[in-house]
């Protein structure tokens, strides 16, 4: 049975000028990021979402039944983690971590 609330963090990236769809491929709700995550118990989901008005700003949210799945994902797949994030710094001027929240919305668990 699924938590009435689960765990999310989110991400906001500024990509380089000409390297959006490298990123969206990198980001995507079928990208690298989501592959990996998949391969930890408790994850549900990644949404990737583009400022309106600056096309070269993304938000990332990553869903997770509870903190604590996040980061036992971290413990067993933090190489994996630690290279697919060292091959995305090139696309990237800027990220910053924006926080980790609890997601009340239980319709999307």
């Amino acid at each position: 049975m699924m938590p009435e609330q689960s765990y999310c963090y989110i991400w906001e990236f500024i990509v380089k000028d000409g390297a959006n769809n490298h990123f969206e491929d990198f980001y995507g709700d079928e990208g690298d990021w989501v592959q990996l995550f998949t391969m930890g118990a408790g994850y549900i989901r990644t949404e990737l979402v583009q400022d309106q008005t600056d096309p070269q700003r993304y938000l990332t949210v990553d869903y997770w039944n509870t903190e604590e799945d996040f980061h036992e994902f971290k413990k067993i797949f933090g190489k994996e983690y630690l290279a697919l994030d060292k091959e995305c710094n090139g696309l990237i001027l800027k990220e910053r971590k924006i926080g980790e929240f609890a997601n009340l919305n239980t319709a999307f668990h």
